[in-house]
């Protein structure tokens, strides 16, 4: 990560020196590894929103944000993130009946 602007937005710059304006949805404790769940910051409200998780690893003494390269891997996380999503929908309408 290399600035941030709040804390919903984060910029990020990848391997070529673009850089991307980011939300964060989410954070993710996984098997004992963090994960960020983002969405383009300048997306639409009426747009289909396109999800990306990246795994937080250490380099150089440094936390970076890394795509995650193992299907099975993203496949789980993102199967904890929609688990953690529905749980926290349903505890909202129980806490509104």
């Amino acid at each position: 990560m290399s600035e941030q602007f709040g804390d919903d937005i984060i910029t990020i710059t990848d391997e070529d020196g673009v850089e991307y304006v980011l939300e964060v949805l989410a954070v993710l404790e996984v098997d004992g590894a963090q994960y960020y769940a983002l969405v383009p910051a300048d997306a639409a409200d009426d747009e289909e929103l396109e999800v990306t998780l990246l795994k937080v690893t250490e380099e150089n003494g440094e936390e970076i944000l890394c795509a995650i390269e193992d299907e099975q891997e993203l496949e789980h996380v993102y199967s904890v993130m929609m688990d953690q999503l529905y749980d926290d929908e349903a505890s909202d309408d129980e806490s509104e009946e």
